[in-house]
């Protein structure tokens, strides 16, 4: 059976929809998902959980992915429209043996697909699992059924996800703000109005409807010019904080009140610190890619310090395996280690991050004024035509400096270090430069970006 193979991807099953994703391939992906569950648990009748995000193509998708997989015997729980934290939440919630989710996260409209999990949201990533579902399609060595399974509606998932969260965080007392949020008509807008029902905050909500086609800007905060508007409305409201997410939910950003978009390595350094105030010395993780900041914060509080590979699923892997208490990507994602399971946790960032506030008695713009020691490059892609020969050239290059090799290669020097990865899909380098300065970081940025421009 012929499948697009490339879009078997190492966090994900993502591609564009109609060409790539379509009806049968869900199909398709549902027995697959199946037959590898099944396999892991033999003889037993399995259940596995199934959401969708707000996309056009996303209910037709969740519904042929369903059906496949009742005729291969597994009793599916809908758990129906949600963001992927409490999506996640409802996989362990149910007790599911696994679950899917029908969503291409932050991508634009024209792309859609599937996030796997086994038990408890353990993800499924390209090292343990999605490569095995697209072997079993193409060899169409399903398992053979049993039974016919069944199909159940659960109720509530982002009302009691959002509860969970909460609970988690504790009560700590939240002083009244003035919050404009931004979900990019995503399904942000699900779980921050839980939290709004809950808190009480002066809210002004901006692109709020969900909307698969996001007529606003394209839901990934990431990128500076789809924060534009949320950082105008936060000068224009006097706001004391501002609130991004992305087209599924799943990350998480935070304006000060200056208008200025609080970097995702010192939003996990200070929820870092208030998880070490709770669990002393315990285990803090964080990628690979420069955010100085974030360790030395974690090594602040008496923590410590896990660096992992880049990518949510990675991250909870090693999260998971390393036992620690909290995890942050520098992409937004934020992990903590709840009751039923490891994945992300947007309630309880906001949350945490409300209460800091109240807490220190300071505007977000003086908290995060002194945590920015750091000059850093941001991402920069590369197309080039020979990703392992730029990785050669640039270890010969800074061979004076301490190389680590966990995801591409990281080179740190006493003023400057930085990582360089290929993309695992494209004929893409990423770089990242930080520094002690800007002088520095654009000095030894401009210098590392010759080097891989001789391979454009």
């Amino acid at each position: 059976m012929n499948i697009p193979r490339h879009i078997f991807k190492t966090y994900d099953i993502r591609g564009l929809i109609g060409e790539e994703v379509t009806v049968p391939l869900a199909a398709r992906v549902g027995r697959g998902f199946v037959t590898l569950i099944q396999n892991e648990h033999p003889g037993i009748a399995l259940k596995i959980a199934v959401g969708r995000d707000m996309r056009e193509s996303s209910a037709e998708l969740q519904e042929a992915l369903m059906s496949a997989m009742i005729e291969a015997g597994a009793d599916v729980l809908d758990v129906g429209l949600v963001s992927t934290p409490a999506f996640y939440f409802s996989v362990g919630h149910t007790r599911a043996h696994a679950g899917v989710m029908i969503s291409a996260s932050h991508n634009p409209a024209a792309y859609n697909g599937f996030k796997l999990t086994r038990a408890n949201a353990v993800p499924v990533s390209g090292y343990s699992g999605i490569q095995e579902v697209a072997d079993i399609i193409e060899s169409e060595s399903f398992a053979v059924p049993s039974r016919v399974g069944t199909r159940t509606v659960v109720s509530n998932v982002p009302s009691l996800a959002a509860e969970h969260e909460l609970a988690f965080v504790g009560n700590d007392p939240v002083r009244k703000m003035r919050v404009v949020a931004d979900p990019g008509n995503g399904m942000g807008a699900q779980y921050l109005d839980e939290l709004f029902k809950r808190v009480p905050l002066d809210v002004t909500r901006m692109y709020w409807e969900f909307d698969g086609n996001f007529p606003n800007h394209e839901a990934d905060p990431l990128k500076e010019e789809n924060t534009r508007d949320l950082r105008r409305q936060v000068l224009a409201h006097g706001a004391d904080i501002g609130i991004a997410t992305d087209g599924d939910g799943d990350r998480i950003f935070f304006v000060d009140d200056k208008g200025d978009v609080v970097e995702p390595s010192i939003v996990r350094g200070l929820i870092a610190q208030v998880m070490l105030r709770r669990h002393p010395g315990a285990r803090v993780c964080y990628d690979i890619r420069p955010g100085k900041i974030t360790e030395d914060m974690i090594r602040e509080a008496g923590g410590e310090p896990c660096i992992t590979r880049v990518g949510h699923s990675l991250i909870k892997e090693q999260m998971i395996r390393e036992e620690a208490i909290f995890a942050g990507e520098s992409s937004g994602h934020f992990f903590y280690a709840f009751p039923n399971g490891c994945y992300e946790g947007p309630v309880a960032v906001a949350s945490m991050m409300l209460q800091e506030m109240t807490r220190l008695g300071k505007s977000l713009s003086d908290i995060v004024a002194p945590l920015r020691r750091y000059a850093h490059s941001g991402e920069i892609n590369f197309q080039v035509s020979d990703k392992a020969g730029v990785l050669a050239a640039i270890k010969q290059a800074f061979s004076e400096g301490t190389l680590l090799e966990i995801d591409g290669v990281t080179i740190t020097y006493p003023d400057f270090w930085f990582n360089v990865r290929a993309s695992n899909t494209e004929s893409l380098i990423r770089l990242t430069v930080e520094a002690i300065d800007r002088a520095a970081m654009e000095s030894r940025r401009d210098e590392i970006t010759a080097i891989i421009k001789q391979f454009v």
